[in-house]
């Protein structure tokens, strides 16, 4: 399988057992904080590294 750095909606409802959805709200969430800290984003998606820091 090949290792990517972004972790999907699927994959963290998978690892925090919550619903896709919810997954999309904390992406979305995640998403608006580094933008605010000058980073370029991908909906739907999110940094592996900034996923293990917020978790």
């Amino acid at each position: 399988m090949e290792e990517t750095i972004f972790i999907t909606a699927t994959e963290m409802a998978e690892i925090l057992g919550i619903s896709k959805s919810y997954a999309y709200k904390i992406i979305k969430q995640m998403n608006e904080e580094l933008e605010a800290n000058g980073f370029i984003t991908i909906s739907g998606k999110v940094s592996k590294k900034y996923f293990e820091e917020k978790f």
